[in-house]
């Protein structure tokens, strides 16, 4: 436990620097780009269609979901290339896994995109 007290300041302090590590998410990853302008999509198609409550929640808990996961990809990705710059059959396993943890974020999203918007759309 630490021994430090609470310090107003230094709570503020963490969100800058939480804001910080998005801002540098959304300008330095290309993927992060790509999955900013599909939020932006989906969330612009939502209002054009007038989606209920449930179908923003799930909207909105899907793409926070693949940010979260591309963040913490993009984390993992960072961390191994300093820990291990030089090709490492472990390393390759634990980024294969992290880009794995994105894609089924991804297929999920679209998956309840479609639920959501097809009939919408097409029906």
């Amino acid at each position: 436990m630490s021994s430090q007290k609470f310090s107003i300041i230094e709570r503020v302090r963490s969100f800058k620097y939480a804001f910080n590590g998005l801002r540098l998410f959304f300008v330095n990853e290309h993927n992060g780009r790509i999955h900013l302008v599909s939020a932006i999509v989906a969330v612009a198609l939502s209002f054009y269609l007038k989606i209920s409550g449930l179908e923003w929640i799930a909207i909105l808990s899907v793409i926070v979901a693949v940010f979260m996961a591309e963040i913490i990809n993009t984390s993992i990705e960072k961390l191994a290339d300093v820990v291990s710059p030089d090709y490492h059959p472990k390393i390759k396993l634990v980024k294969d896994l992290a880009a794995a943890a994105v894609l089924v974020a991804a297929f999920l999203a679209v998956a309840v995109g479609c639920i959501i918007f097809v009939p919408k759309l097409f029906l």
